[in-house]
């Protein structure tokens, strides 16, 4: 039984460890919403969004006052806009229609302007991925995903090369922003159904009519308890210690996800346990893998680190509550960890290594500058590596690069707020033309098989 005894306990962690309910997010079927006409269709789903999510921002702010816990984006995914424009043919007009409900109902972001296209495209996904220069450069709250891949069924070479373009053109749409538009979209291999984290959260075709799923998060919170319990210990204590330290703040999300869900009169979903950091001193994800001993993020020793502190959160949340989901784990994106944009700079941390790192991750690149004239192809070849990581792996990897126009290696892009800044990162000068020009699908592994 969660009670107010499991709060009081944290308060510490609140207080002087960065502790907090990253995100309540409200997932909303919009199959209802389907519609010949644009117009009818995007009545619809602004209708259908302000009336399910009108009282979501406000539960929040009472929730937060009454626990003394912050809560720092209050969100709403919707299903996958390719499935609902079809028949439309107008994804564009769900994306204004989507910023539109964001904005009467006050959340700070809508995401689901998403294709699932691993297996191949229709009509309405092509015009989705085409039209995502236009509905990000024109939205302000909306965000975007496109999954490519799976375990299951392979890698979608063409959608990939469409995806390269359209960052490309996004980022050029965004010019004037140092390509922000781009932090809105995330390229996925397996992307899961629940995941409430922005940008790449969507509410699933597998989803129910309505669900409130909350992602919490506190590298701040197991730094600290690796300082005062597991210095210099053994690994085996480092990993007990970090899973008691998931459990306890896990307990905090299952409290929150519960109270906001009867408030609503929604079911409640999943607690997402997520390392998630943010630029603010104190909350890096890096600095717990220094922690254990490393010099620096990204010297020899990283990927282990990162290996350990993913399966030990995972282990100590799993225990906190009912429904566990999401991407739950440690995100490293480089912009939003003020340890991995000091480990760039520095030039300890490489894309090369934060490749190898997202093999045992809870994502893949994210966040990440490079130089602006990095061609689409380039940036294709790279989500055909992180989606080939995932579907080996059968695990979630995405991508959410940002070429940042006009900038080269050694300068910065800043972008404020949670999306932090980041130091434009080298990628390899080498072309992947031809590569990426072959199209076609990169068949499913073996073990896509298991059934």
């Amino acid at each position: 039984m969660i009670n107010t005894s499991d709060i009081l306990q944290t308060v510490r962690m609140i207080a002087d460890e960065k502790l907090d309910i990253r995100t309540i997010t409200m997932g909303i079927s919009l199959y209802s919403c389907a519609d010949p006409d644009p117009e009818r269709m995007a009545a619809k789903i602004y209708d259908r969004i302000t009336r399910q999510a009108e009282n979501l921002v406000k539960t929040g702010e009472i929730l937060e006052r009454e626990y003394g816990i912050p809560i720092v984006n209050k969100r709403i995914s919707v299903t996958p806009v390719s499935l609902i424009s079809a028949a439309s043919g107008d994804p564009l007009r769900a994306a204004l229609a989507m910023d539109a409900a964001a904005r009467e109902t006050g959340v700070n972001f809508i995401g689901g302007y998403t294709a699932l296209v691993q297996k191949g495209m229709t009509a309405s996904d092509r015009k989705l991925i085409d039209s995502l220069p236009e509905a990000l450069s024109r939205t302000e709250r909306v965000c975007a995903s496109v999954n490519v891949a799976s375990t299951r069924a392979g890698i979608d070479m063409d959608a990939v090369r469409l995806c390269g373009t359209a960052v490309k053109a996004i980022a050029e749409a965004t010019k004037d922003t140092d390509a922000s538009g781009c932090m809105k979209l995330v390229i996925f291999s397996n992307a899961v159904e629940d995941n409430p984290f922005m940008a790449g959260a969507f509410h699933g075709p597998g989803e129910g009519d309505c669900c409130i799923n909350v992602g919490i998060s506190g590298p701040g919170v197991v730094k600290r308890a690796l300082e005062l319990e597991a210095r210099d210990a053994p690994f085996d204590q480092v990993a007990e210690t970090i899973k008691r330290t998931a459990f306890k703040i896990t307990r905090v999300g299952q409290l929150i996800a519960k109270e906001a869900s009867a408030r609503l009169g929604v079911p409640f979903g999943i607690v997402d346990l997520s390392l998630a950091p943010t630029p603010a001193m104190g909350d890096s994800v890096a600095h717990i893998l220094e922690e254990m001993g490393l010099e620096v993020c990204g010297c020899a020793g990283t990927t282990a680190a990162l290996a350990l502190l993913n399966d030990a959160v995972k282990k100590g949340g799993i225990m906190a509550s009912g429904h566990v989901g999401g991407l739950s784990g440690a995100f490293i994106p480089v912009s939003e960890d003020i340890g991995m944009i000091n480990a760039a700079a520095s030039g300890a941390l490489s894309i090369e290594k934060l490749e190898a790192m997202t093999c045992v991750c809870s994502v893949g690149l994210d966040m990440i500058a490079v130089p602006g004239d990095t061609s689409a192809s380039t940036i294709a070849a790279i989500i055909a590596d992180e989606a080939a990581i995932g579907m080996i792996n059968g695990k979630t990897t995405a991508v959410r690069l940002i070429p940042a126009p006009g900038k080269n290696v050694g300068d910065e892009v800043e972008f404020g707020g949670l999306f932090g800044r980041a130091p434009v990162m080298r990628v390899s000068p080498y072309s992947a033309e031809r590569f990426i020009a072959r199209g076609g699908r990169i068949p499913a592994p073996l073990q896509s098989l298991r059934n």
